[in-house]
């Protein structure tokens, strides 16, 4: 086919999956129930009045920023190139006319589009008449098995981003280009799930270890079994938190690279692993003990109500994320059956609260890095850092006071066989805290102290140093 000819044949790119990685339906319906989640009755509503009007009122209540949207980058320099070439390229999308005007009108590649409306979903055969009304002869650009009913009577088919439906159809009705052919790599779905704070819940082992218990093969497996669960049941959250964060997410220097704002995971199948997840997290919790479930149920709670509400207020967040550290500690002691200190959690409660601000107070150095003044997202700007900082530091303090009183109270209860030996711990986290929050202040300190501390060396040691003298107070 020469290229003068093709030329003239105007080109009609599909929106959803095709031009951008993403499905704004899914986002759409994210963001309104992000804001109300009770707005799951009214699209109920509106679906007995058909997927366009639904469509239609939540393009209405949704206002996405459809400049920061993933794009399938082999298509789109193909796009710009054909552009240059003088073709007329049209965006044609069962996406509401509201999303389709906003990105029409944010980039010089398209000519004009058209797209389903409060009456019409715009997709296959609708889609294909509404083209040929335009152009009997033209070219379309796809992703989905739909799209194969409009490749049918197209003078060029392209497939970009394929689903595997898709994939599965080129075989038996062959295309004449492909773009952007990916899966998500089993790195993605690790990144997306986020394995390495699995980390956290190591905290869950807290109990274990300070009760003595870590030499009975029963509690061993019971803790297991409890880390898993938590661990299954925070991937799932971070899936969700992701999904609900997917606008700030694409603001952010570094988030904007998660799989799921970026568009290398597509929201649904993101949802169906979170669910499944969840599932498990919950069958093996209810399998250990009823107290388990229901801090893990707590766990839950709390982090759906950050999610959606509490993140957004500067202060209750990290309080919030404090908690749900301490939480950890509280899931242990319930699935082996043993008491938690006092001054345990006290100092678990300040010295989370400090890590919490040491994360805002790193994201509050990349905006001013960035000339940036506010946190999309959150209420923080960067005239807040002075204040954070302070509350930080005393935390750490207060989190060692704490901790020195643990040391007194098992001195007098003689839990430990060697109580005194805890105190080589005091100095050592003494540095780890002065050693965090100096990177910090120099604006060295990774958004995430976990993923910073797997990566320093001197953070490694010292926690590495105080389980040793622990574990060793125990034995001894």
């Amino acid at each position: 086919m020469e290229d003068n000819k093709v030329n003239d044949v105007p080109l009609f790119v599909d929106l959803d999956g095709t031009y951008t990685k993403t499905d704004l339906l899914f986002e759409s319906f994210i963001l309104a129930f992000k804001r109300n989640p009770l707005i799951i009755l009214n699209c109920f509503f509106w679906l007995t009045q058909g997927i366009a009007n639904l469509k239609n009122q939540l393009s209405k209540i949704s206002k996405i920023d459809t400049k920061n949207l993933p794009l399938n980058q082999e298509f789109f320099s193909f796009l710009k190139q054909e552009k240059k070439k003088g073709r007329k390229i049209y965006l044609a999308t069962a996406s509401n006319e509201i999303y389709a005007k906003s990105i029409v009108d944010n980039t010089d590649i398209f000519h004009d589009y058209i797209s389903s409306d409060k009456k019409t979903n715009l997709k296959g055969k609708e889609k294909l008449k509404k083209i040929k009304e335009i152009s009997e002869v033209f070219s379309y650009a796809g992703n989905d098995l739909i799209d194969f009913e409009i490749f049918k009577e197209a003078h060029e088919s392209i497939l970009v981003n394929p689903s595997a439906s898709a994939i599965k159809q080129s075989k038996i009705t062959p295309v004449d280009q492909t773009f952007d052919i990916s899966t998500a790599s089993g790195k993605t779905w690790a990144r997306q799930l986020r394995l390495h704070q699995w980390l956290k819940n190591l905290l869950i082992l807290v109990p274990l270890l300070v009760s003595g218990s870590f030499t009975e093969i029963e509690s061993i497996f019971t803790i297991i079994a409890a880390f898993f669960s938590f661990s299954l049941l925070a991937s799932s959250t971070y899936i969700l938190n992701d999904l609900i964060d997917l606008e700030s997410d694409r603001s952010h220097a570094r988030k904007k690279y998660r799989p799921l704002a970026a568009g290398l995971i597509s929201i649904k199948s993101a949802a169906l692993v979170a669910a499944s997840l969840f599932s498990t997290s919950i069958l093996v919790a209810l399998s250990l003990s009823y107290a388990f479930s229901l801090i893990l149920f707590a766990y839950l709670s709390l982090t759906l109500f950050y999610s959606f509400k509490v993140k957004q207020y500067i202060g209750m967040d990290v309080v919030t994320l404090a908690l749900l550290y301490t939480i950890r500690i509280l899931a242990g002691a319930a699935a082996i059956n043993v008491a938690t200190s006092f001054w345990l959690l006290a100092f678990s409660i300040f010295i989370f609260l400090s890590l919490a601000l040491v994360k805002r107070c790193s994201e509050i150095k990349s905006m001013e890095a960035e000339g940036k003044q506010l946190a999309k997202g959150r209420d923080y700007n960067i005239e807040d850092y002075a204040v954070l900082k302070s509350f930080g530091t005393s935390s750490a303090m207060l989190a060692l006071l704490m901790f020195c009183f643990y040391i007194n109270n098992n001195v007098l209860t003689n839990q430990y066989h060697q109580p005194d030996i805890l105190w080589l711990i005091v100095p050592a986290l003494c540095y780890w805290l002065m050693r965090m929050w100096i990177k910090t202040h120099r604006g060295e300190m990774h958004d995430d102290p976990i993923v910073f501390s797997l990566k320093d060396k001197g953070s490694l040691i010292t926690i590495g140093f105080c389980c040793l003298i622990a574990i060793t107070a125990q034995i001894l």
